[in-house]
C-alpha cells in the first residue's frame, strides 16, 4: 500500500514539476503581449485583442503554475504557530487542511467542467456525461460561447485550461496527502 502511495507521489510530482517549469516561462509571453499592447497603442492603431489575450495568458500562468507552487511549498502560510511544530505535528495539520483543499478543488473542478461544457454549447446539467458523449460520439459541440468583447474569441480554450489546472492541483493535493501519510508512518518522503 505504501509503495503505491510512493509511486503515485513520484508520478504526480514529476508531471507537475515538468509542467510548472515550462509554464513558469509564460510570464515572458505575458510580458510580450503587454509590450505589444503598449507599442501598438503608442505608434500604431491599438490592438483589440491584446488585453484580453493578456488576461487569458495570466489565467493559464496562474492556474497551471498552481500545482508546481503547491509542490514546492511556495504558497503563503501562517507560520505563527506552524513554524515551531515538530514534523509529525505539521504532518497532522497538513493532512487535515489538505482534506478541506481537496473538497474545495473538487467543487471548483466540477464547476469548471460545467463552464467548459457550456462554452462548447451544452446547456444541460450533466457536464460529465456531455464530455463522455463527446468521446463516444453520442454528443456534439453546439453553438460555442464567445467573449462579448470586440475581439470575440471563443472561450472554451481558456476554460479547458482552467479545468486542466484545477485537475492538476487536485492531483497534487492528493500527492501532498500521500506525503503526509508517509510522514506519519515514519517513511522518508
Amino acid at each position: 500500500m505504501l509503495g503505491a502511495v510512493r509511486g503515485y507521489v513520484r508520478a504526480v510530482d514529476a508531471v507537475n514539476y515538468r509542467i510548472g517549469r515550462i509554464v513558469m516561462y509564460g510570464i515572458f509571453v505575458l510580458m510580450g503581449i503587454l509590450l505589444w499592447s503598449s507599442v501598438s497603442k503608442t505608434f500604431f492603431v491599438p490592438s483589440l485583442w491584446t488585453l484580453e489575450l493578456a488576461q487569458f495568458a495570466m489565467v493559464a500562468y496562474y492556474v497551471l503554475g498552481g500545482p508546481y507552487a503547491i509542490q514546492m511549498g511556495s504558497n503563503v502560510r501562517m507560520d505563527l504557530l506552524y513554524g515551531g511544530w515538530s514534523l509529525r505535528r505539521k504532518a497532522w495539520a497538513d493532512l487535515i487542511t489538505v482534506l478541506f483543499l481537496i473538497f474545495y478543488l473538487g467543487v471548483m473542478l466540477y464547476g469548471a467542467l460545467g463552464s467548459t461544457a457550456y462554452s462548447l454549447g451544452y446547456w444541460g446539467s450533466e457536464p460529465l456525461s456531455f464530455f463522455a458523449g463527446l468521446v463516444t460520439g453520442s454528443e456534439e459541440v453546439g453553438r460555442m460561447e464567445q467573449s462579448p468583447s470586440a475581439w470575440r474569441p471563443y472561450l472554451w480554450p481558456i476554460k479547458a485550461v482552467m479545468a486542466l489546472g484545477l485537475f492538476l492541483m487536485l492531483l497534487q493535493c492528493l500527492s501532498e496527502l500521500g506525503k503526509d501519510v508517509l510522514r506519519l508512518k515514519g517513511e522518508a518522503v
